[in-house]
């Protein structure tokens, strides 16, 4: 049976949800890059590359990663990471 509030894929995010883990940048927190954790009531939560104290966004104010900045974002980690700064 047919029931609309059910969805046929429930490990899919919804429609506008990044994936869980994507790169996203945070424009309220001067463009700051962060992975998408979840969902926190009306924020989404996001995190450090690799790790770190989550913050919450407003999701009007996060938009996708462009791959210049997702590449920064590696590299600034694994530069830490290589300097034992971060695990």
């Amino acid at each position: 049976m047919y029931d609309p509030n059910t969805h046929a894929h429930a490990e899919e995010p919804p429609p506008g949800l990044p994936a869980l883990g994507a790169l996203v940048v945070d424009t309220s927190r001067r463009d700051r890059v962060g992975e998408f954790r979840g969902v926190a009531g009306p924020f989404w939560s996001l995190r450090p590359m690799g790790g770190g104290i989550e913050w919450e966004a407003d999701p009007r104010r996060v938009r996708p990663a462009l791959p210049m900045e997702q590449l920064r974002a590696r590299t600034a980690y694994l530069n830490a990471r290589s300097r034992g700064e971060v695990l």
